[in-house]
């Protein structure tokens, strides 16, 4: 069984300073890990995934969770 992926909350933040914030999280981290994020801005959902695809990360899974939404991203 796999790891759990660690998760960011960043409900509260809004775009495009979420993504800087995930940004920074994700640069260190090597190949192949993921991050999850929790993001509440409804712009997030639609542009935190264009910027992490735009530098070269790979968007997993986009998905609403409640008022917010779960997006996981792998380095």
């Amino acid at each position: 069984m796999s790891d759990p992926i660690p998760e960011i909350d960043l409900r509260g933040v809004p775009c495009p300073l979420n993504w800087a914030k995930a940004k920074v999280r994700l640069e260190p981290m090597p190949r192949g890990r993921r991050l999850a994020f929790r993001v509440d801005d409804p712009r997030s959902a639609r542009d935190m995934p264009r910027a992490a695809e735009a530098e070269g990360y790979v968007v997993v899974e986009i998905a609403p969770d409640g008022a917010a939404w779960r997006i996981v991203i792998e380095r």
